[in-house]
């Protein structure tokens, strides 16, 4: 099966040696998304709700460039700086996800690579 790299003009350029995303056959792989604009601004500067909304409307564009939606989702893995910011990460995703929730891994961290995000989420979807 071919790889199909995945790019949305809506996100943020990596900065780094990494795609947005991939596609192979119908598995669509979204890279961790942290809460940059298109721009590469960070949204919600210590606002986990902010900052978790732009993660997933990141992720919501890396998965159209797919093929995919967040209905396709099966596994999300949520990197969280404060394992205190649980409970609103939850408020926030119940806005995105509905029954039928995808499978899901939460992770402390000391820190993401951007030192003004709280928290980083990626998803493995079928397109």
């Amino acid at each position: 099966m071919d790889k199909v790299i995945l790019s949305s003009d809506q996100v943020a350029k990596p900065f780094g040696i990494f795609s947005q995303g991939v596609k192979v056959g119908n598995l669509v792989f979204a890279s961790g998304q942290i809460s940059k604009d298109a721009k590469g601004e960070v949204v919600g500067k210590g606002d986990i709700r902010a900052q978790t909304r732009q993660c997933i409307e990141n992720l919501k564009y890396v998965l159209e460039a797919g093929g995919a939606t967040l209905e396709n989702v099966v596994k999300v893995t949520v990197y969280v700086t404060d394992m205190e910011n649980l409970k609103t990460i939850h408020e926030v995703r119940a806005e995105y996800f509905k029954e039928k929730y995808p499978a899901s891994t939460l992770v402390e961290v000391s820190r993401l690579t951007n030192q003004e995000c709280m928290v980083e989420i990626e998803a493995i979807a079928i397109s």
